[in-house]
Order: C-alpha cells, then sequence, then structure tokens
C-alpha cells in the first residue's frame, strides 16, 4: 500500500495542493450506463487496507485525518458548472473500493448496493486517503465502464472495460482540462 501512495507523497513534497483522481468502475445504480461519467462526492472502503495504517508521517498531517469529505466540494460545484457550460451529461455518486484483481461477486453487488455506493472499481481510495491526510485537495471521476455482476447477463471482462472507457473519454478530458484551469 505505502508503494501505491508514494506518487501522492512525493506530489505533496512537490508543493501540489490538488489533485485528480479518475477510474474506471462498475455500477451499481441502475441509472448508471456504460460510458457514463460520475463525479465522485464520496467513497466506501470499509474492507480494505488503509494506507495511513503503521507509523504516522507527522510531516504529511496528523494521525487521524479527517475523511468526512474527501473530495473537494468547491471542485464538484466547478465541475457541475464546468458539466452544464460544455453540455456534458454526469453523474454524481459515491465511490466503493474494493481490492480485487477480480470484479465482484453478484452478492457483493447487491450488499454494496444497501451501502448507498453508485459504483465499485479497484482503484482511488488508497490514493485519495493520502492525499486528505496530507492536506492536498482532491477531484474525482469514474468512467463508468459496465454494470456491476449480477445486474446483467453479460459476463464481465477487462477488453469490456477499455472498450467503455474509450466512449468517454473525450468529455472526460474537457472535464479534466477545464479544473486544470480552475485549480
Amino acid at each position: 500500500m505505502q508503494e501505491v501512495v508514494l506518487p501522492v507523497r512525493v506530489l505533496k513534497r512537490l508543493g501540489v495542493s490538488s489533485l485528480i483522481v479518475t477510474n474506471a468502475a462498475g455500477s451499481i445504480n441502475n441509472d448508471y450506463d456504460k460510458g457514463d461519467i460520475m463525479l465522485i462526492k464520496n467513497h466506501i472502503s470499509l474492507f480494505c487496507p488503509n494506507p495511513l495504517i503503521g507509523r504516522n508521517m507527522e510531516e504529511f498531517g496528523e494521525r487521524f485525518p479527517d475523511m468526512t469529505f474527501p473530495y473537494d466540494k468547491e471542485y464538484i460545484a466547478e465541475v457541475k458548472k464546468l458539466a452544464q457550460r460544455e453540455n456534458i451529461s454526469i453523474k454524481e455518486g459515491v465511490y466503493c473500493y474494493l481490492t480485487g484483481p477480480s470484479y465482484e461477486t453478484a452478492a457483493d453487488i447487491s450488499a454494496l448496493r444497501v451501502l448507498g455506493a453508485d459504483c465499485v472499481g479497484m482503484s482511488t481510495v488508497p490514493e485519495v486517503t493520502a492525499a486528505a491526510h496530507a492536506g492536498i485537495r482532491v477531484c474525482g471521476f469514474s468512467c463508468i465502464s459496465n454494470k456491476g455482476a449480477g445486474l446483467t447477463d453479460e459476463k464481465l471482462s477487462h477488453q469490456d472495460v477499455v472498450n467503455s472507457c474509450e466512449d468517454s473519454k473525450n468529455d472526460l478530458y474537457k472535464l479534466i482540462d477545464g479544473m486544470l484551469k480552475i485549480m
């Protein structure tokens, strides 16, 4: 986990104060379709190792950082305005992090829906946790790449994930470019 979050810590040392994170995620929310872009408003990581376990690195932040709103509220508002100006349809929701590398079971998806997750993936949360610890403001996007296990009869595959994200990349690039001008 320390290797995963090392780039965030290096960025902090270099003076970076804002971070944009992206991922591919399977939808849990039935209103989300392949190719949708979801603005991450919060996340769930109950079952995964926390990158802050171990000796606290005081130079980055306090032992118990507040994780109430790890995604910057001002950035969320700016993305919504930007999407409206650019006529880009976006969703807003809660991302759930599971370690993978296997896709979730249908039972996992059912349980995550009850917990309030809108989509699920295998990345992003460790980096966001390290960023929050270091006081870095975060803006996050999920490319909805597939319906979660058991929501359709489709077999999940990595190639389908790649193909689905290809369809929405231009809109995502516009949102990221717009946010870079604001940050």
